[in-house]
């Protein structure tokens, strides 16, 4: 399986892409307060231009100036459920395993029914916790049923298990919603899964 890609909430409505959640990304021009602007009249940036801000040093490898601003947005806003979720992102691709699960499940007490918050966790778990993770992988699809790579997750952990038809009937539902995914299935699944060519009409009979 290819290397998974955690995935880092940016800003708007959330959208579905090969399966995944994916952000659209909202430009962060004006996210602060203009330098050459006084003191005085400055207004103090919101808790969603912060955010804007850790969003765009994330994108620009500044993991540590992203947690700054994402520190921020929270003592602004506690329950904002991106900020801890991007702070979850950069533990996670830290290698800062508790931390980041800390900050997933922060985000989760926000909204249970966070499905990358939900799917991350679990990437996370997949090797220690694997009953855990499949929980997880669950509640995502739960939310959004479309969601390609966590069904395909789970038809890896039902493989694992042995559990030969509920791995099909994941991966079927994984290559449904992303036939890209098709290579990533394992190779005994693939033959089932692959589209059966129509009939050839050549030379049939008018």
């Amino acid at each position: 399986m290819k290397r998974r890609q955690l995935l880092v909430v940016l800003s708007g409505a959330a959208a579905v892409a090969t399966g995944l959640l994916s952000w659209s990304v909202l430009a962060c021009a004006a996210a602060l307060p203009d330098a050459g602007t006084p003191s005085s009249k400055r207004t103090p940036p919101s808790a969603d231009a912060l955010l804007r801000a850790g969003i765009a040093a994330q994108q620009n490898n500044d993991p540590q100036g992203a947690s700054r601003f994402y520190g921020v947005v929270l003592a602004l806003d506690p329950r904002n459920k991106a900020a801890w979720y991007n702070l979850g992102v950069i533990a996670h691709q830290d290698g800062r395993t508790a931390d980041a699960r800390r900050a997933y499940e922060k985000a989760l007490k926000i909204d249970p029914a966070f499905p990358s918050a939900l799917y991350n966790e679990a990437l996370l778990l997949k090797s220690s916790d694997p009953d855990l993770a499949m929980g997880l992988l669950e509640r995502a699809v739960g939310a959004d049923p479309s969601a390609a790579t966590a069904h395909l997750h789970l038809g890896d952990i039902w493989v694992r298990k042995n559990r030969t038809q509920e791995a099909t009937e994941e991966f079927r539902s994984a290559v449904a919603a992303d036939p890209a995914l098709l290579s990533q299935v394992p190779e005994p699944f693939r033959t089932s899964l692959r589209p059966t060519p129509a009939p050839s009409t050549a030379g049939s009979p008018r």
